[in-house]
C-alpha cells in the first residue's frame, strides 16, 4: 500500500537515481525490515529496480521516440492513473480480447497485466509503449499491433491503415482514456485519435473509460463518445 514514506523514498531516488538500503534506513529513520518492505512495494509498482544492497530509480518507460510531452504525461498524477487502472484490471476475465489505447492511464493497466496471472489474453493495441511491453507478458498470450502512421505526440499508430486493420477484429473489452470528461461527453484534442477510438468502441462488446479525476469537468475539441456510451467509467474519484 502506498504511504507517505514510500512517496518520499521515490522522490529521493528520483533525485539521486540510486541509493543503498542503508542510506535509506538512515535518512528515513526506519529499521531494516521496514525499508525492505518499502523496497518490495516500490519494486512491485515497477517504479524502482532492486539491485544488490539498494534501489535504482526507473525512469518512466517511453520506448522508441516518445517525445517530452508524452514523458510528462506519464508521470502526471500517476497515483490516480494507477488507482483507475486497478479497477480496470478487476473487470478483465480469462480469454478476453482486449483493446488498449495509447493513453498513459491505459499504459498503467498494461504494466499490471504484465504482472498478472492470467493464462491467456489477446491484446490489440495502437500504443507503441504497450507493444514494447509485450515482451514481458506471458509467452502464450497474443498481441496484435496495429500498423499505420506514427504520431510522436501520442506515441501511437493512427490513420487509415490502422482503422482498416481494426475493422477485422472482435474485441470483448475496450479500455480507452480521454483528455476530458464532462457531464455529457468524453473528448480529446486529436482528430485522428477520436476517429480511432470511436471505431474501437463500435467494435467492442464492452466499453470502459479509465480516467483519473484531473480530467473531470474538462472538455477537448473532438468528441469520442457520450458519457452514457460506456459500460463503466473507472476512476480514482467521483466525476
Amino acid at each position: 500500500m502506498e504511504n507517505l514514506r514510500t512517496k518520499l523514498i521515490l522522490v529521493h531516488l528520483k533525485n539521486r537515481k540510486a541509493c543503498s538500503l542503508k542510506e535509506l534506513m538512515a535518512k528515513f529513520g526506519v529499521s531494516s525490515a521496514t525499508i525492505h518492505r518499502d523496497a518490495e512495494e516500490l519494486a512491485k509498482r515497477d517504479v524502482v529496480e532492486r539491485v544488490r544492497g539498494g534501489l535504482v530509480y526507473k525512469e518512466p518507460s517511453v520506448p522508441n521516440g516518445g517525445d517530452e510531452a508524452y514523458q510528462e504525461r506519464v508521470v502526471a498524477n500517476r497515483a490516480g492513473k494507477i488507482a483507475a487502472a486497478k479497477k480496470a484490471l478487476a473487470v478483465i476475465e480469462e480469454g478476453d480480447i482486449l483493446f488498449l489505447d495509447s493513453s498513459t492511464t491505459t499504459y498503467e493497466l498494461a504494466l499490471m497485466l504484465a504482472r498478472s496471472d492470467f493464462d491467456h489474453l489477446t491484446v490489440i493495441t495502437n500504443a507503441i509503449p504497450v507493444m514494447h511491453l509485450f515482451r514481458k507478458f506471458p509467452p502464450q498470450w497474443s498481441m496484435i499491433a496495429l500498423g499505420g502512421n506514427y504520431d510522436p505526440q501520442l506515441n501511437s499508430i493512427l490513420g487509415a491503415a490502422a482503422l482498416e486493420q481494426l475493422s477485422r477484429f472482435n474485441i470483448t473489452k475496450a479500455f480507452i482514456s480521454a483528455f476530458g470528461l464532462d457531464d455529457k461527453t468524453a473528448t480529446t484534442n486529436h482528430e485522428r485519435q477520436a476517429e480511432m477510438l470511436r471505431k474501437v468502441l463500435d467494435a467492442a462488446d464492452r466499453r470502459y473509460l479509465i480516467i483519473d479525476r484531473s480530467k473531470f469537468r474538462r472538455k477537448g475539441l473532438y468528441r469520442i463518445a457520450a458519457r452514457g456510451g460506456f459500460d463503466a467509467i473507472l476512476s480514482d474519484g467521483q466525476g
